[in-house]
């Protein structure tokens, strides 16, 4: 066999082979994952997906915690996760890895990522044993990261059981609205604090937006059978907020707690149109049939989609649905299906 030949054979099947031995797309209806959040790439027509996953389930050969990323560009067929950040074996938080954001501000990607440590913290009186938790703000170049830290440790106060914090700029000042756990304060709240211009660090004291139990829909989750580490707690949670101006200008935040029977999805409008309120809670629900951490995005042929997980536990899955902007509130139009 003449050596051309024999070359061209050995380089075709090289090629077979490593065609043979990438991964298969993973349908979404396969991947369980929770507090899924979606950054559109217009560049690369790519979407981005984050979210919180189980571990040991996509986690590959990687030893340490870790937020993954996976990509696709139909919504309905994901690549394999890859990391953007393993935590480190000296970082501050190595219990769990949460609700991890990626938002593009000034030609950068930011990563803000809900961590626990093993830290205690005082626990008021009947509430489950309060431990170090905040969301962290890290930045890369590329939303595949690898993210790195401002420093070793969270931008909500660390005296807090904070979590779910996500990027909103107002008149070009970027804030940070995060939840304040029920755990610590029994009537979880969602707060605001000013992060500085390369969002590093935060600026004042954080500020109050409102209270879990200031919406007609919300019910404490011990009255309707939620445990919590198998107890039963007398608690209102907040969870899961995003902000979203609507076409005429209103602005809205989406958010999750416990409905009369499940984890739901309600709205509040604020009456100003600044994300200082104050504060009205829209009394029906958006999305009550067990799922929620809302957020919205807008895909490459125009749609308006929120994206929540459901259930709420054990067999969570990312479900996309299309969004009716009513300027005054939203209404969910359909649900967009797997093929």
């Amino acid at each position: 066999m003449p050596r051309s030949l024999t070359s061209f054979l050995l380089v075709f099947s090289g090629i077979i082979l490593a065609m043979s031995t990438q991964a298969a797309p993973l349908s979404r209806s396969e991947v369980r994952i929770r507090d899924p959040f979606v950054l559109p790439d217009p560049s690369s027509e790519t979407y981005y997906i984050y979210g919180t996953t189980t571990s040991g389930i996509f986690d590959g050969d990687i030893e340490r915690k870790a937020v993954m990323v996976f990509q696709t560009k139909d919504l309905q067929n994901w690549e394999a996760p890859t990391p953007v950040w393993e935590i480190p074996a000296d970082h501050w938080g190595r219990e769990t890895v949460w609700a991890p954001e990626v938002h593009v501000y000034k030609g950068r990607y930011y990563l803000f990522a809900t961590v626990t440590s093993k830290e205690t913290l005082p626990t008021p009186p009947d509430r489950p044993q309060n431990v170090r938790r905040g969301t962290e703000i890290l930045v890369a170049d590329s939303p595949l990261g690898p993210f790195k830290p401002f420093e070793n440790g969270p931008q909500t106060p660390h005296d807090w059981m904070a979590l779910d914090g996500s990027l909103w700029v107002e008149d070009d000042v970027p804030y940070m609205v995060f939840c304040h756990e029920w755990a610590q304060i029994t009537d979880g709240s969602f707060d605001i604090v000013q992060l500085s211009e390369d969002l590093s660090r935060p600026i004042g004291e954080p500020q109050l937006l409102f209270h879990a139990s200031a919406a007609p829909w919300v019910r404490c989750r011990g009255d309707i059978g939620e445990l919590y580490q198998g107890k039963r707690y007398h608690a209102y949670v907040s969870d899961g907020n995003w902000l979203h101006r609507t076409k005429d200008g209103t602005l809205l935040m989406l958010w999750s707690s416990y409905g009369p029977t499940k984890y739901a999805v309600g709205i509040a409008r604020s009456t100003s149109g600044s994300v200082f309120g104050p504060w009205e809670q829209i009394p029906e629900p958006l999305w009550s049939d067990d799922g929620g951490h809302p957020m919205l995005f807008n895909t490459f042929d125009g749609k308006l989609v929120m994206v929540i997980h459901q259930p709420n536990r054990k067999v969570e899955r990312a479900r996309f649905f299309e969004i009716e902007d009513l300027g005054n509130t939203l209404r969910i139009k359909q649900e967009l299906t797997t093929p």
